[in-house]
C-alpha cells in the first residue's frame, strides 16, 4: 500500500456530485498514469463513487476522504476504500480504520498530533491545509524529530510546486485537485484531465527517477 502510494506520487483529491461520471474519471486518470485517488466525503454519495472507480479500473488504489464520522467510515469499507484519510485527528477512526484492515492518514500538522498518531502506532499522516501550515519547509522541519514518518501533504498542492514538495525525503506522495476541479468534471474534459495527469506524472518521475 505504502509503495503504491510512494510509486503514485500525486493522489488526486476527488469531489464528484454526479456518481455516474465516476468511471469516465477513473479511466481518465489512468490514461494520464495516475492509478490511484482520494474520494471526498464532501460530496453526497462519495462510496458510490469509490465503488464505480473500482469496478471500472479494479487495479486503482482508491480510498475514502474528508471521513468525519463513523458512519463514513463505514460506508467506505464498504464501498472498497483501501485507505482513509481525515483532516484532522480521530482516534476513533484511525482504530475503526486499522480494525478494518484499512491504511489511515489523520490530518497531523503538529508535534502533539503527531505523536498521538505514534501511539496509535501509525508512521505516514497527511498534511493539511499544507500551504497555510508552512508548506514543504514545515514538513521538512518536523521531520527533524520524526524522521520515521512520512508525510502526504495536500491543500494548495499545484503543478508549480509539486517539484517542491517531493524533493522533500519524508514526503511520500502529495494530495491533489488541480487535474480534477470542479469545472472540468462538469464539463467533462476527461481528455484534460488526463493531459494534465501527465504533466503530474512527469513530474514524479523527474525527482524520483
Amino acid at each position: 500500500m505504502k509503495e503504491a502510494l510512494r510509486k503514485s506520487g500525486i493522489v488526486p483529491v476527488i469531489k464528484l456530485e454526479e456518481t455516474e461520471k465516476a468511471a469516465a474519471l477513473a479511466k481518465a486518470l489512468k490514461k494520464g498514469g495516475i492509478s490511484c485517488g482520494e474520494v471526498t466525503f464532501r460530496a453526497k454519495g462519495a462510496e458510490q463513487v469509490i465503488e464505480a472507480m473500482l469496478d471500472s479500473c479494479p487495479d486503482m488504489l482508491v480510498g475514502a476522504g474528508t471521513v468525519l464520522t463513523i458512519e463514513e467510515a463505514e460506508k467506505a469499507v464498504q464501498a472498497g476504500a483501501r485507505f482513509m484519510v481525515s483532516p484532522g485527528f480521530d482516534g476513533e477512526i484511525v482504530d475503526f480504520a486499522l480494525a478494518n484492515d484499512i491504511l489511515p492518514l489523520p490530518g497531523c500538522v503538529t508535534p502533539t498530533e503527531i505523536q498521538m498518531a505514534l501511539k496509535k502506532g501509525l508512521d505516514m499522516v497527511k498534511f493539511f491545509p499544507a500551504v497555510q501550515f508552512g508548506g514543504a519547509a514545515a514538513i521538512k522541519a518536523l521531520a527533524g524529530p520524526f524522521s520515521n514518518l512520512m508525510f502526504m501533504p495536500t491543500g494548495g498542492v499545484s503543478l508549480e510546486n509539486l517539484e517542491e514538495y517531493l524533493k522533500v525525503k519524508n514526503i511520500i506522495a502529495c494530495g491533489g485537485s488541480f487535474m480534477v476541479k470542479e469545472q472540468l468534471l462538469k464539463e467533462e474534459r476527461w481528455d484534460e484531465i488526463t493531459q494534465l495527469s501527465r504533466q503530474a506524472m512527469e513530474i514524479v518521475g523527474r525527482v524520483r527517477a
